[in-house]
């Protein structure tokens, strides 16, 4: 699995050394929007904590910052007004699933028919 780096594109984010298109954000998460849409919404949802992967995540997080984050994808949803058409959540951890940025994120995209998820 991954170390940490508070070099990450996110940290930088979350830092405010990267400019985003804030969709949401509280006090342990923030959403925001995909640079490189692959759908007409594509929302990323980071937890603000250093958590590397899901299972980082949920072995490390506090019970309030897994509750705000989990909670945060309704809000999004509805925000960006897929929560009744519908949405995928894709979230890939550690190196066989290809995680580029090892800072936990939830990809939430929607606003179209999407297509299978698997080849």
């Amino acid at each position: 699995m991954f170390k940490y780096n508070k070099e990450n594109i996110f940290s930088k984010i979350l830092d405010g050394e990267i400019p985003n298109n804030t969709i949401y954000e509280n006090e342990y998460v923030l959403a925001f929007e995909d640079i490189n849409p692959q759908s007409p919404v594509h929302a990323l949802l980071i937890p603000k904590g250093e958590y590397t992967s899901m299972s980082d995540f949920s072995e490390n997080a506090s019970d309030k910052e897994i509750l705000f984050f989990i909670r945060a994808i309704s809000k999004i949803t509805k925000i960006k007004d897929i929560n009744e058409t519908g949405f995928r959540i894709i979230a890939n951890s550690g190196p066989d699933s290809l995680q580029e940025v090892p800072h936990l994120h939830f990809h939430i995209v929607g606003g179209r028919k999407l297509g299978s998820i698997l080849p």
